[in-house]
This record gives structure tokens, sequence and C-alpha cells, in this order.
């Protein structure tokens, strides 16, 4: 379930949201999309790198956008690529833009992995995005960094000290997320929060709020999330 409260600029048309990180990311893009287009807003969803092509909502023009958004859905858009994904949109969509209420850009993947370190060329942020959110999955403490942790093996990130055998700590994550060589990379004066989803248990749940407090006292905003699968929209609605 996603709280205005916590996550206010859904509340406020206008924003650019960008998503990295992993644990959720897509389901979380598709959940807030959702939540915009029921109250009736005009809402874009794409990409700057690569993201499945969905089975509804898909607009590949300029008609297919704004039928969808007369009915009352949000628009995905993006160029068709291989294996399904859609790139970075034309620039006759990508302008559709400045006619949204909210848009909403997955600007890095993950490979399914709860979290990632990024790579020299990642996020792919665009300029006018004002809002990052970095996303990282609960499912991934206790086991070891090489496992979950995506490209931890080949990258080897300096402001970690773990090795990549070791464990994933509530510590490591929050570590992960706060730096601007992990999830606040390119981040700049946006507004940034970091969102914990899959905290699915009560022993996650608490684990989650331990790094919740790790981050705050660093004076960054951290949300907890967690969604079932019927809530992940990307599977067609």
């Amino acid at each position: 379930m996603l709280n205005e409260k916590e996550l206010p600029f859904l509340a406020e048309k206008g924003h650019i949201v960008s998503l990295v990180g992993g644990g959720g990311k897509t389901t979380l893009l598709y959940a807030m999309a959702d939540h915009c287009a029921r109250k009736g807003w005009q809402v874009l969803v794409t990409t700057t790198t690569h993201i499945r092509q969905p089975a509804a909502c898909y607009a590949p023009d300029d008609a297919a956008l704004t039928a969808l958004w007369q009915a009352g859905h949000y628009a995905v858009i993006g160029t068709p690529a291989e294996n399904g994904k859609l790139t970075l949109p034309p620039p006759q969509l990508l302008r559709r833009m400045a006619q949204a209420d909210a848009v909403f850009i997955e600007a890095d993947g993950a490979k399914h992995y709860p979290c990632k370190v990024p790579a020299a060329h990642e996020p792919v942020l665009l300029p006018q995005s004002d809002i990052v959110l970095a996303v990282a999955g609960l499912s991934a403490l206790g086991k070891p960094l090489r496992e979950v942790c995506f490209r931890y093996d080949t990258i080897r990130p300096r402001f970690l000290a773990a090795a990549p055998d070791a464990s994933l700590t509530p510590p490591v994550l929050a570590q992960l997320l706060a730096s601007a060589q992990g999830g606040r990379k390119a981040v700049g004066d946006r507004q940034f929060y970091a969102v914990l989803n899959q905290a699915d248990t009560p022993e996650l749940h608490q684990q989650g709020i331990q790094i919740q407090q790790l981050l705050r006292q660093q004076g960054i905003l951290c949300v907890l999330t967690h969604f079932k699968e019927e809530d992940a929209h990307e599977q067609g609605r």
C-alpha cells in the first residue's frame, strides 16, 4: 500500500520521479502510476534503460497515449527492443511528459536482484527528473552480498568494506543506500527517498525499521513498503 503522508509527491502534480536500485522497483513504479491514475491524473510510465513491455497500457504512438489517458489509465511509453523490452521513447512521445500530471521512470536495472551497486554509466537520470527513489528488497538481509547485490562481485565498491561472501546486514544496506556511490549516485540536488520493499514478515519489518532509523540519522527520508503479488501491475491490469 502507498501512503501519501510518507510519499507526499504522490499528492502533488508535476513531479518526474526516477526509480533506481532493485528489490521490486518495477512493482513500485506501476503501483505509484496506478495510484495517481485512479485520481484522474494523466500519468506516464517510461524508462531511460530497459523495461518489460506490459500486457496492458502500452502506448506505441500519440493516439494510443491519448486514448489511455481519456480512459483513465496510465500510459507506458518506450521504443520496442529485443526480448519484449522497451527502451527510451522516441522524441515525439517523450515530449508528452510536459502534458503529464506525473511521470514515473525506471532509471536503471538490477537483473531481479534485491539490491545493487551502480556501474559507471548508471543511473540514467533525465535532467527534468526532480525526485529519485532508491529501492532495495529486505529479502536480501542475512544473505551473501555476492548473491543478493547486483554487480557487487565485479565492482567491489570501496565505500563498503564487506567481502562478497559476507552477509548483508542492516547497517551495510543503509550505507549502500546512503552513499553517493550507491543509492544516491548522481542524485545532486533532487529530492531523495530510500524505499525498503519486501517488508513481508515481522522480522523483516523490524530490520527495515532499524535501517530506516540509521538513514534518518543522516537526514535521509526512508519508507517501508510491501506489495502482494496482485499489486504487480506490470503484469497487466
